[in-house]
């Protein structure tokens, strides 16, 4: 039980790391299409506001699916840290690009 418990704490980690670092890598995207775009220096500026938050949810999922080596405590913290700060990554994820989605 303890061996599957871990496969879903592992699987979980994983996901948020995706998530954080979907979320880092599209501020990064965002933050050179502004610099190089006349007039982009708002958007980059609000990039660099949210870098902590990318920064900080990366950084806890990557704790989490390290947590996710130890016994059946470790895998319930995992659990709860890798889905924190996945529900924040995605969540900050939506809100970037709802406030700078173009129209298509």
């Amino acid at each position: 039980m303890d061996a599957i418990f871990n496969v879903i704490a592992v699987i979980i980690a994983i996901a948020s790391v995706l998530a954080s670092l979907g979320h880092a890598g599209y501020l990064a995207l965002l933050n050179n299409a502004a610099n190089k775009r006349a007039g982009g220096a708002p958007v980059a500026q609000y990039v660099r506001s949210r870098w902590a938050v990318a920064g900080g949810t990366t950084a806890v999922s990557l704790l989490a699916w390290l947590l996710t080596s130890g016994n059946f405590g470790m895998d319930v913290v995992a659990i709860i840290l890798a889905a924190g700060s996945g529900v924040v990554a995605t969540k900050s994820l939506q809100s970037t690009q709802a406030k700078y989605r173009s129209g298509g």
